[in-house]
Parts: structure tokens; sequence; C-alpha cells
């Protein structure tokens, strides 16, 4: 029911915008920009220019001119030269530029969404509460940030790589176990892997932008080392193999792991495609 109350939330309206900032050096700007849909939280917006994850923007509705402050809550699509796409939401709850009345929100149906997310840096999972545009850009991005208590500061947060405990019978264990592990076995062979050096582009949802080499490769996905730091479940955009004399068919995909070279800064990260596709 979740994502259908979402669906039903978002509204796919173009709308002229105004959107003025300080950019990260102290300089103030105005650009032009427009929403790619709209909801009762917030928006999705396209903007020339790279904005920051918590910044405080003011956005102005170029239709009706009302204007209210927006918080930045994450990309939902890779930069690109034409500029990139952002979730942002307001900054007072009652605030509504739009010119639209959403309809009310029951108490039985609530105005956020939960999730078991993992801290990436302590690792501490927590179950939290998330507006329509933070899901929108954790569903995309992979990634939001967001106060860790034990971090005492934000940190970057994602869906929860843990197999979180849960108390039940010893003999119910064991029989999840099993499954897991048969589960993981019929993976691994519907998908087998090839020690193959392939160039690949990898692409982030924050202008970050590398070629690097496969160590092996599959159908759902590959294995690459990188020197640069990539988030695990982060969404990424893959061209593989790479080849800039060629058309460009990028890959949506995922950041499912990561371990360290020894001796080394540098990493290798498993990479699955997502099952969406492009």
């Amino acid at each position: 029911m979740g994502s259908e109350k979402r669906r039903s939330d978002r509204l796919m309206l173009t709308i002229p915008l105004i959107v003025e900032g300080t950019d990260a050096r102290g300089h103030p700007f105005r650009d032009d920009a427009r929403t790619i849909s709209l909801n009762r939280n917030g928006a999705r917006i396209h903007t020339a220019r790279p904005l920051r994850v918590s910044q405080t923007i003011s956005v102005t509705n170029l239709i009706c001119h009302r204007e209210a402050s927006f918080c930045v809550v994450g990309p939902v699509a890779p930069i690109t030269e034409k500029g990139g796409e952002w979730g942002v939401e307001y900054a007072s709850p009652n605030d509504n530029i739009w010119g639209i009345q959403f309809p009310p929100v029951s108490a039985a149906e609530g105005s956020e969404s939960t999730a078991l997310l993992e801290c990436r840096e302590c690792h501490s999972v927590v179950l939290m509460r998330l507006s329509l545009v933070e899901v929108e850009v954790l569903e995309t991005s992979g990634i939001l940030s967001k106060p860790c208590a034990y971090c005492e500061r934000a940190t970057p947060w994602g869906f929860t790589e843990k197999q979180v405990a849960m108390s039940g019978p010893a003999e119910e264990e064991n029989m999840m176990a099993q499954a897991q592990a048969s589960a993981r076995g019929a993976e691994q062979r519907k998908h087998r892997r090839i020690a193959l050096q392939l160039p690949v582009r990898v692409r982030d949802y924050y202008g970050g932008s590398e070629v690097a080499r496969t160590e092996n490769v599959s159908k759902g996905g590959f294995c690459f080392v990188s020197e640069r730091h990539y988030h695990v479940g982060g969404g990424v955009l893959v061209v593989c193999p790479y080849n800039p004399a060629a058309e460009i068919i990028e890959i949506r995909a995922r950041i499912v792991r990561q371990r360290e070279v020894e001796g080394t800064n540098r990493k290798i990260y498993g990479v699955r495609y997502d099952q969406a596709g492009v």
C-alpha cells in the first residue's frame, strides 16, 4: 500500500521556478528551474546548478508567485552537463506554493513511511520515519543524509545490509539459515562469474565519474577496483564495457559490497544491475 500511496500523492507537473541560495563558496545564486513532479512534502526539481544535500534554498513558483524555503534532501538522478534532478521538501510542513490542495491523510494511513536504515559509518541500524521525498531519494540514489545519534553528526544512511537477528526457536533459525544458503547457491549458479578485465565507466548521483577496469563479470553485474569511495547501497549508472567511440548506453546499478585491497588505498566494489534496467 505504501508504494501505491506514494504514486497517488505524486503529481507529474512542470512548473517554472526560480531557485535562490548560496553556493559552497558563499556566493549567492538565482537560477531558473522547473518541477518534474510534486507532492504534499515537496517536489522533484531540475536545475542546471548542482545543489548540496541539506542546504536550504528559496523556491518561487512563477505561475502563482508563491515562495517558500525548501531543504535539499538529495539527488534523484545523476548530474549531467544539462544539470541534475533533486528531491526537495518544505522547511515548514505548513507551506504550499503549488496552489494545489492534496487530500487529507487519515490517521490510519499516516503521512510518512518507515524504513530500516543503516548508518554507513558506524553501521548502527535504526527504524526511521521518512517523508515521501526522502523515500524517492533513497529509492534512486540509495543514500540519505540523516543525523546519527552514535556518530553525533549527519552521516550517510542506506537500506540495511545486515541480517538483523530476530528471536525465535532454534529450529526456525536453522531453517532460515539453510534457506538463505540455498538461495545464495542458486544465485551463484544463475550468474556465473568470469575473470575478465574490461574498461567500465561508473557514474554516481553526485556528479562523480570514473573509468576503471572490472575484476570479474557476470550477467548480473561485475566487480571493479577503485580509489574512490562508494557507499554500499548507493545507486550508480554504468557502461560495461566502456568504449568512448561507441554509443553510450548507461545501465542503472547499485553498489552491493566492498572490500579493501590490503596495503593500498583501493577497494574492490561489487556492482549489481538493477532489475528495472535503464
